[in-house]
């Protein structure tokens, strides 16, 4: 009998020839082996998060099912090992017991330990890095069934890549984090006009531990989030049960899912839908400890894409697409996300060598998104865009080498380590070429 495996926006999906879940490094690397030696490639998944092609695989399909949990924790240095498989939303309340936390999460906290880093998952604060920046070493086991380690000190040019590496190097067993101190947050939710907001980006960036703002197309609101970093014995402040059933679940999801579908079959609606759901949204504050505010649920289903550009860019580039939507008649019933981080040295994360925001775009799934996202990728990779690997994009491996310093690096590695292509699907060969294109 055959599986068909989906990914969560059910924009890709696949029938595996073989589905396996290993629970142990050396599992891993039998399988590895014996897939290669009958010449099919392997897939190892997450949980099915990202929008991209990027986990699909029609040969061995690798299920973190089993490989999960804690493997290590040193709480005095917050070095914390984990197993590659382990959901976030499993792991950050486990680093809560022993006293520790991830200093920067996503918007959701779904993915595992993996595959959020390796797509570049990332939060928001312009003095924090994307997520992969707290990885500390990493256990691979490669092509030719071999398992190796490596960090900053041991395998440099590997740890480099391999902290972002689309799963195009060698499946990732287990991951070593720096992690911080247990601490609480308190985010503040408010709504403000767009335009106001646009004009003192820089200045609401800088004065807030993380900062991040919604809008929807078609109002001149933007619903922003201030956080900011409190010590753990913080007097918390959580939303009620019965509060949150109301504003997560019933407005949030059940209001925004029935009036988007109406929103489907009558488009001219839309503009009235997104002015409504931008004054439910409304006003919240809170405080919980990090892990609760960083992420929330995602519960309607979209599509999405996500460009990081030049901070300088940013403003210009959202008032365009602001410009492009005032002027067709695109009905656009999601809102923009958009995000800041800082740079680093990973050779393939969308904020190497550069701070950048991340300008995420969305449309209801029921709704079509094809000429939105074309306009949204026009303009975003006009401002010096990157676009996120896990998110719905249209460029191929000629394009993004134009993007990445370290692009050529990243291909030649992978072509010593993979010749074959053992770890390869469709997307990564038009993203990062086909075997021997780094020559």
């Amino acid at each position: 009998m055959t599986t068909r495996w989906e990914n969560w926006a059910r924009t890709e999906s696949a029938t595996p020839v073989r589905i396996v879940s290993p629970a142990s490094t050396e599992e891993v690397a039998t399988v590895v082996t014996e897939a290669a030696a009958a010449g099919r490639p392997v897939k190892a998944i997450g949980s099915g998060h990202s929008f991209s092609g990027i986990a699909v695989g029609e040969g061995v399909q690798i299920r973190p099912d089993r490989l999960t949990g804690l493997v290590r924790a040193d709480t005095e240095s917050g070095l914390v090992t984990v197993w590659a498989g382990t959901p976030l939303h499993r792991l950050n309340p486990l680093l809560a017991e022993l006293g520790l936390a991830l200093e920067v999460l996503g918007d959701i906290d779904r993915q595992t330990v993996a595959g959020a880093l390796t797509t570049g998952t990332h939060g928001s604060g312009e003095r924090f890095g994307i997520m992969a920046t707290q990885i500390r070493e990493l256990e691979l086991v490669l092509a030719d069934g071999s398992v190796v380690t490596c960090s900053a000190r041991e395998r440099p040019d590997l740890f480099a890549a391999a902290r972002v590496s689309l799963g195009a190097l060698g499946v990732i067993t287990t991951v070593t984090l720096q992690c911080v101190p247990l601490f609480a947050l308190r985010g503040v939710d408010r709504p403000r006009p767009l335009e106001e907001t646009l004009e003192s980006l820089d200045e609401l960036a800088a004065a807030h531990d993380h900062f991040e703002f919604f809008w929807f197309p078609h109002t001149t609101t933007a619903l922003t989030r201030r956080f900011t970093r409190l010590p753990a014995d913080t007097r918390l402040r959580r939303l009620g049960p019965v509060t949150r059933a109301v504003e997560d679940r019933l407005l949030a999801d059940h209001t925004f899912e029935w009036l988007l579908r109406l929103g489907a079959r009558r488009p001219g609606a839309v503009p009235g839908i997104t002015r409504l759901a931008t004054r439910l949204t409304g006003s919240r504050d809170v405080t919980d400890l990090a892990h609760r505010v960083f992420a929330s649920p995602r519960n309607v289903r979209f599509r999405e894409g996500e460009y990081a550009v030049p901070r300088d860019t940013l403003v210009a580039a959202l008032r365009e697409l602001r410009r492009w939507v005032d002027t067709h008649d695109e009905a656009v019933s999601f809102p923009f996300e958009v995000r800041f981080a800082a740079a680093d040295d990973i050779w393939l994360s969308p904020a190497h060598a550069r701070d950048v925001a991340y300008v995420a775009y969305h449309q209801y799934h029921r709704m079509p998104h094809d000429r939105w996202f074309r306009v949204c990728e026009d303009v975003l990779g006009a401002a010096g865009g990157r676009p996120h690997w896990g998110k719905m994009h249209r460029l191929d491996a000629t394009e993004l080498a134009e993007l990445y310093p370290r692009f050529g690096d990243f291909t030649a590695l992978r072509d010593r380590l993979d010749p074959a292509r053992v770890f390869s699907n469709r997307y990564l060969d038009r993203v990062l070429g086909p075997a021997g294109a780094s020559r």
